[in-house]
């Protein structure tokens, strides 16, 4: 079976739970999503665990799982693989965290995101913190929006860090006590001294000044996170055989396929966030299917949606999704002999606490040589028993990829 092509499309944080708001149904029940049905139907369904027990249920975790690479071999953190897209190198001795801009009010996490602050006000931030607290030992990196990296530089056995040191991420926690979730055991002396140092810096910005007086949620905190070290990854062809490229505009997705040896392909107008660009992702994972073996589409928006607690923005980016991606790289599939389409969520997210959720989501399988299942795309069949259970989500890739396997367990 030479010369088959495959798609996988990530709506992140797609899965939930049914919500009274919604007549008892989950977001994936209550959207018009005619495609991934039709997928489903013509298909296999089933659920995967991406994240086994003793880890966070974390997009960085479940992304490895999904593109195939078991987290108990490989996760070492989340900042080392969005240092990976940032093209920041990691040296054997070098620890990367995750560096947040944030919004906190009265003391309490109010908003990760810092309102979902511009490239370039969080670039001027980042900026000025660096000025004034970086070290031969300590780097500040601007990423994306909210999403920025600290690195520090160590040398043979004298890391601050290690397995024992904790960090939460913020958007499990929101509206909470800052003070709960401060990081603990060692190095973290270090990580709230740097969070206490850059309050003063960024409440005196003028960035900040122009957002208060716009009414927007002033950056007024870093909040440092997800540390590890650089990962050891075997690449996607050597395991596979496959060319596979990568759309996402969030680096820690991005980090992950670049580790992989996965192409990048990026896309004008895709943001990471609810206002992405959902046709121009489609049109661009249609048009790379020519080159590529595998195309993954990775769609932040239903995640951020859960975030805020937005039912009706969650459905509406199912939808658009739904319309503007799965349709027009099925179609494209559909023009080669032999061919596959797989949707999944990385984990759930749930309007009803805004956080990430360690429940196995639903995945649904089109195309090739697959039994029809005769199901609609959502949570509750596949939990009713009614599709195979991968309890190592890691290992439903390597299914994916094989023409020989028909969707059943």
């Amino acid at each position: 079976m030479t010369g088959a092509k495959y798609v996988m499309v990530i709506p992140d944080g797609a899965a939930d739970e049914p919500l009274p708001a919604l007549g008892g149904k989950t977001p994936l029940q209550a959207a018009r999503i005619p495609e991934m049905d039709r997928i489903a139907r013509g298909g296999s369904v089933g659920l995967a665990r991406n994240v086994p027990d003793r880890f966070l249920p974390a997009s960085d975790v479940a992304t490895l799982s999904l593109l195939g690479y078991d987290p108990e071999r490989y996760y070492t953190g989340r900042a080392p693989l969005e240092a990976a897209a940032m093209g920041v190198a990691l040296g054997p001795d070098d620890w990367a965290v995750r560096c947040n801009l944030m919004t906190i009010d009265q003391g309490r996490l109010t908003d990760f995101t810092a309102g979902h602050i511009a490239n370039a006000e969080g670039k001027a931030l980042i900026e000025a913190i660096a000025a004034r607290l970086a070290s031969p030992t300590i780097e500040f990196h601007p990423g994306v929006s909210y999403r920025n990296l600290m690195v520090y530089r160590g040398a043979p056995g004298a890391s601050p860090f290690g397995l024992e040191t904790t960090t939460d991420p913020p958007h499990d926690h929101p509206d909470q006590p800052a003070a709960d979730h401060l990081p603990r055991g060692p190095g973290s002396d270090l990580l709230r001294d740097l969070m206490n140092r850059a309050e003063p810096i960024l409440r005196d910005h003028p960035v900040n000044a122009a957002r208060r007086a716009a009414g927007k949620r002033p950056a007024n905190a870093i909040w440092l996170w997800g540390q590890g070290q650089a990962p050891s990854m075997t690449p996607f062809f050597e395991i596979h055989g496959k060319k596979a490229a990568m759309i996402s505009a969030v680096d820690l997705v991005r980090g992950v396929a670049a580790l992989a040896g996965w192409a990048r392909i990026d896309v004008p107008g895709a943001t990471g966030y609810l206002d992405t660009d959902y046709a121009a992702k489609g049109q661009y994972a249609a048009r790379a299917i020519a080159d590529h073996d595998l195309v993954c589409v990775h769609v932040e928006a239903p995640d951020e949606a859960s975030h805020e607690g937005r039912a009706e923005a969650k459905i509406e980016a199912l939808e658009r999704i739904d319309q503007a991606i799965v349709g027009p790289v099925r179609q494209a599939l559909e023009r080669y002999g032999n061919w596959r389409i797989l949707i999944t969520p990385d984990h759930s997210t749930l309007i009803r606490t805004r956080a990430h959720d360690r429940a196995p989501v639903a995945w649904a399988v089109g195309g090739t040589g697959v039994a029809a299942a005769g199901l609609a795309y959502d949570e509750i069949g596949p939990r009713d028993g009614r599709g195979p259970f991968l309890d190592q989500g890691w290992k439903l890739m390597e299914r994916f990829l094989n023409l020989d396997w028909d969707g059943r367990a």
